[in-house]
C-alpha cells in the first residue's frame, strides 16, 4: 500500500485515517492523541524505539529469521506439559470469528453456540469423573488446586487448616498452592511416597481432625499410576477432610472414576487435548460434588429454557468477585479460559469415547515399551519406579543426569533432569517417529 493510499484508507491494523483521527479529536475537544492519556513523567517514554520501519512482508521475513535461531529439539518432556496430535478441525472450528470474538459469554442471546460448547465440555468432565458439577474456566491445574484448597475452608463439614500433598509434586504447582493458602491461613504439608506411590501408612499417621484437604495425583508427576487411592479417600473421610484428586481427561478415560475412590474434587489440566504443548498456557479442570455447588469458583454454564420454551444456555451462579459482593466471592479469577475449553471439547468430540480410550491406552503402552528398550542401553535403568506408567517415566543414568540432558540437547532431544542421576522421559503418539533416533542418542551419551 502506498503512503498516499494509507492516508485516505488507513491500514489493516490502524484503520482510522489522519483526517478521521483529527475529526474524532476535535469532537472530544482534544489537541492530540497524547492529551487523552495521563501518563506520569516518571514512566513516560518520550524518545523513540529505534526500530526500523518495515513492510508486512519484510517483517514476516525478519520474524522467520529470528525464529530459526531457536533450538530445534524433539521434546520428550512431560511433567504437566503434554503434546498430543491436535486435528485440523480444532484449529478450523475454534478460529471461526463467532468464537474468537466472543471473549466472554455474558449475553446468552448472542452466544448460544459458544455456551452450548462449554456446556458439553462440562458434561464431558462430569462423565469422566463421575462427579456432578464441572467448572468451565480455571487458569490451569495449579490454580485449580489452589481453588480446591480454599473451597475446603467454605465447606461446613470441614474445620481443619492443614492441606496434605504428596512430597513428589511439581514445584510450580506447590508454589501456587502455597500462595493460595497464605490468605486464609492454611498450612501446606507434604506426606511421604515410596516407589512413586503414596505411603498410605504415613499419610494415615499424618492425618487428623486438623486436616482440611488431602491431595493425591494419578498419574503422579513422575507418571506413575496410583494404586491405593481408595485408601487415601478413606483416610480423608475418616478425618472429615476433602479428598482432592489430580488427573487429566486423557488419563481419566482409562483409569477408575474418581467418584468411585471417594474423591470430592478433581483438578488438573485439560489442555492436553486441543492445544498441544504450550508451556504455561493451560486450562484448569475443576469438578466436584453437587453439595458444593454454591461454593465452587469460576463460572458455570447451565441449561434452561427461553421465553418460548426452547432449550437455552446461560452463565449461572456466577460467584466471582466481579459479579457479587467481594466478601461473598468464592474466587478472584476474573478472566476466562473459554476458548481453550472450546478447543478441548472439539478435540474430545473428534476423538469420541473409543478414540479417547485408544489414546489413553497408547499413553500406557508407548512409555512402557520405550522404557523397556532404554533399559537395554548400557548405563541406563528404566523405569525407576514399579507399577504402571502413563505417558512418562523416570530412568536412572550412570552418568550425571544434567550432563545427559545437555548431551541429548546437543543431539536434538529434550528431557528433564529430576535428580542427580535421574532423567524423566515422556512418550506420546507425537514422539513415536523419533523414538529410534532418541534411543540411539541415549546410547551415545549414557555409556
Amino acid at each position: 500500500m502506498s503512503e498516499s493510499d494509507e492516508s485516505t484508507t488507513g491500514s489493516p491494523y490502524a484503520p482510522q485515517t489522519p483526517s478521521e483521527t483529527a475529526a474524532m479529536l476535535s469532537a472530544v475537544g482534544a489537541d492530540d492523541i497524547e492529551s487523552l492519556f495521563d501518563v506520569p513523567e516518571s514512566v513516560a517514554f518520550d524518545s523513540n524505539f529505534g526500530i526500523e520501519s518495515r513492510s508486512e512482508r519484510e517483517t514476516r521475513r525478519e520474524a522467520a529469521r529470528l525464529l530459526k535461531r531457536n533450538d530445534d529439539l524433539t521434546e520428550f518432556l512431560g511433567r504437566g506439559h503434554y503434546t498430543h496430535y491436535v486435528p485440523a478441525v480444532v484449529d478450523d472450528l475454534s478460529s471461526r470469528s463467532e468464537f474468537l470474538t466472543s471473549y466472554t459469554q455474558y449475553q446468552p442471546e448472542v452466544a448460544q453456540g459458544f455456551l452450548q460448547a462449554l456446556f458439553e465440555f462440562q458434561s464431558m468432565l462430569v462423565e469422566l469423573t463421575g462427579l456432578d458439577i464441572a467448572n468451565c474456566s480455571m487458569y490451569d491445574d495449579a490454580t485449580a488446586l489452589g481453588e480446591a484448597a480454599t473451597l475446603s475452608q467454605r465447606v461446613r463439614s470441614v474445620s481443619g487448616d492443614r492441606i496434605l500433598v504428596p512430597e513428589q509434586l511439581r514445584d510450580g504447582k506447590c508454589a501456587v498452592l502455597e500462595n493460595y493458602a497464605d490468605g486464609p491461613g492454611l498450612s501446606v504439608e507434604s506426606y511421604p511416597m515410596d516407589d512413586g506411590q503414596v505411603r498410605v501408612d504415613a499419610l494415615a499417621e499424618a492425618a487428623d481432625e486438623d486436616v482440611a484437604m488431602v491431595y493425591a495425583e494419578t498419574p503422579t508427576v513422575r507418571g506413575v499410576i496410583a494404586e491405593r487411592l481408595r485408601e487415601v479417600g478413606e483416610i480423608a473421610e475418616d478425618n472429615d477432610a476433602l479428598f482432592c484428586l489430580g488427573s487429566d481427561p486423557v488419563a481419566l478415560a482409562l483409569l477408575e472414576r474418581p467418584v468411585d475412590v471417594g474423591a470430592d474434587v478433581v483438578v488438573g489440566d485439560a489442555a492436553s487435548l486441543g492445544t498441544g504443548t504450550a508451556f504455561g498456557f493451560g486450562l484448569g479442570m475443576f469438578v466436584t460434588r453437587e453439595e458444593y455447588l454454591r461454593q465452587i469458583p469460576g463460572r458455570l454454564v447451565g441449561a434452561s429454557e427461553d421465553a418460548d420454551g426452547r432449550r437455552a444456555y446461560t452463565l449461572t451462579l456466577q460467584t466471582r468477585e466481579q459479579h457479587i459482593r467481594k466478601e461473598r466471592a468464592t474466587s478472584n479469577i476474573c478472566t476466562n479460559q473459554a476458548w481453550v475449553a472450546l478447543r478441548t471439547a472439539i478435540h474430545a468430540a473428534w476423538l469420541g469415547p473409543q478414540g479417547l480410550v485408544d489414546l489413553a491406552e497408547e499413553c500406557v503402552t508407548r512409555p512402557r515399551d520405550l522404557a523397556a528398550r532404554l533399559d537395554e542401553v548400557v548405563g541406563v535403568q528404566a523405569p525407576v519406579h514399579g507399577g504402571h506408567h502413563f505417558r512418562e517415566f523416570v530412568a536412572h543414568t550412570d552418568q550425571p543426569a544434567r550432563a545427559v540432558v545437555e548431551d541429548l540437547a546437543a543431539r536434538g532431544f529434550a528431557v528433564h533432569a529430576v535428580g542427580e542421576h535421574l532423567i524423566q522421559v515422556c512418550a506420546t503418539e507425537v514422539t513415536a517417529e523419533s523414538e529410534e533416533a532418541f534411543i540411539e542418542a541415549v546410547a551415545e551419551v549414557a555409556g
